[in-house]
């Protein structure tokens, strides 16, 4: 493994800000040196399943996810190689025919709500943050999110919330903020967590 690679965690509950956080950082350390890869692209390979059988999985469970896949395509980056990463498609819950490259950088985030959940995926990382916002607004920003960006409907997207989202975060994304070096109030607002966190990437690099 490269360790002159760093590699930064970013997790919390759905609509928290964690690509907010990522993309503040891309800003800040601009393309060649920093890279983000969402575990939403890791999502398990479902067409063996109907639209409607892919309908009804809990997508916020650690089970949804090919952690085999998302280990070894982060060791492989860290070790300086590029990765092809598949692309998701949320209007067919499935993987699309297409991939993304992906080139190793010095600095690699990955961001979703389990990422703190993984074992294997903590031990890789150098800092480990959790970005903390209240229920009412992580559940309003999902609503617009899903219905403007992924064609759902509002009964739909609050059936998921209710049924799946919000019992996961219970179970298994918030009980991970404890692994979290930084947590994040008030996501990318809070100016003072968001240059610790800069900060302490400094001091890595």
């Amino acid at each position: 493994m490269d360790s002159s690679a760093i590699l930064i965690g970013i997790a919390g509950g759905t609509g928290s800000g964690k690509t907010s956080i990522a993309n503040y950082l891309l800003k800040e350390f601009n393309n060649n040196q920093l890279t983000v890869i969402e575990q939403d692209s890791y999502y398990k390979d479902n067409s063996n399943l109907s639209l409607d059988g892919r309908n009804q999985l809990n997508f916020d469970h650690p089970d949804a996810i090919d952690l085999q896949l998302f280990n070894k395509q982060i060791l492989r980056l860290l070790s300086g190689k590029p990765v092809e990463i598949p692309i998701y498609d949320f209007s067919i819950h499935n993987r699309t025919q297409q991939q993304k490259l992906v080139s190793p950088c010095k600095i690699i985030v990955i961001e979703g709500i389990l990422t703190l959940y993984f074992e294997s995926l903590r031990k890789l990382m150098n800092i480990k943050v959790f970005v903390d916002t209240p229920d009412k607004i992580r559940f309003k920003r999902r609503l617009s999110r899903d219905i403007e960006n992924r064609g759902r409907t509002l009964m739909s997207v609050t059936n998921q919330y209710e049924s799946t989202v919000q019992p996961m975060y219970k179970q298994f994304v918030e009980p991970s903020k404890k692994f979290a070096d930084i947590i994040i109030t008030g996501g990318v607002k809070n100016k003072e967590a968001i240059n610790t966190l800069i900060n302490n990437i400094n001091v890595l690099l």
